[in-house]
């Protein structure tokens, strides 16, 4: 039942891809504020992303994590093309090969990391220094932001809505992971932190969006969610990671791959859905007769 699994994340990752496109237009047009909620369209991709997310997780009951993974992480190569379309344009050959140097150098980064069969297991006060590092850092982000402009402000605010995604992740494998059949377990305040930060990541992304990068902003998302979240498990949960001397070369190439190809995304230009105005010059005083002759 692989290859099922497989389709479903392809459609997935697919409707992932469309569902960010979709919302990134029209925070373009509105800005990161409450006007989106009167843009059918920002629902629409709301509804097509998190469906997508849907299907993701289906798909790891049909195949395993080692090959859905990669077909999620290739949401960013549908992305950005799916964004030009949007804006009527082809996507450009450096959005291309930035989108695939970020795809496979997480890809790589990812499959790196050893597989483990730990129960998650985290302490209310380790979770509440968890959160305090990531407000920490979603704060600095955000002040960051107002002194950028650019690609580089996008980035800055896709790295907060990165690691708050992270954790969602992360409080998500601790309470799915450690039910263990108790259903009883979801009635931790770790359950309710999930819709929670699921909302404030939402925000963010938003924000990032607005900017106008979608490249930068969805590569950013895409890399620092992940990483963020192995060393979230790794610190808290005690998971392994890469650390023996065949790993370490490679992963240091993937690190490579993967910074090259979101320099690459960062130096395009940005996308607006509303042409910019035109100047329009005063046309020019009709010179009499007798004003010539003086």
């Amino acid at each position: 039942m692989t290859w099922v699994g497989l389709v479903i994340a392809l459609v997935g990752a697919l409707g992932y891809a469309l569902g960010a496109a979709l919302q990134q237009y029209e925070a373009v047009a509105e800005g990161a504020s409450l006007k989106l909620v009167r843009r059918p369209r920002w629902w629409i991709g709301g509804i097509i992303g998190f469906t997508g997310a849907c299907l993701h997780a289906v798909a790891l009951s049909f195949a395993p994590l080692v090959a859905v993974q990669p077909i999620s992480v290739a949401t960013l190569v549908f992305a950005v093309p799916l964004a030009a379309f949007m804006y009527g344009r082809k996507p450009y050959r450096a959005e291309i090969i930035g989108s695939i140097a970020v795809a496979v150098g997480l890809l790589w980064l990812m499959l790196l990391v050893p597989q483990h069969n730990v129960t998650p297991r985290l302490s209310d006060g380790a979770a509440l220094g968890f959160l305090a590092v990531i407000g920490l850092i979603v704060l600095v982000t955000q002040l960051l932001a107002t002194r950028v402009h650019g690609p580089s402000r996008a980035l800055l605010l896709a790295v907060g809505a990165g690691v708050v995604t992270a954790s969602v992740s992360t409080f998500v494998r601790v309470v799915g992971g450690g039910m263990q059949g108790d259903w009883g377990r979801l009635l931790h305040w770790f359950t309710l932190a999930v819709p929670v930060l699921l909302v404030c990541a939402v925000v963010l992304l938003q924000r990032s969006y607005a900017v106008g990068y979608f490249g930068i902003a969805y590569a950013g998302v895409q890399v620092i969610d992940p990483i963020t979240s192995v060393l979230a498990g790794a610190v808290l949960l005690g998971e392994p990671l890469p650390a023996s001397p065949s790993t370490a070369i490679p992963a240091i190439l993937a690190s490579a791959l993967t910074i090259g190809g979101t320099i690459t995304l960062g130096r395009l230009a940005p996308d607006h859905s509303r042409p910019a105005p035109v100047e329009v010059k005063p046309a020019p005083h009709p010179v009499s007769a007798t004003s010539e002759v003086s």
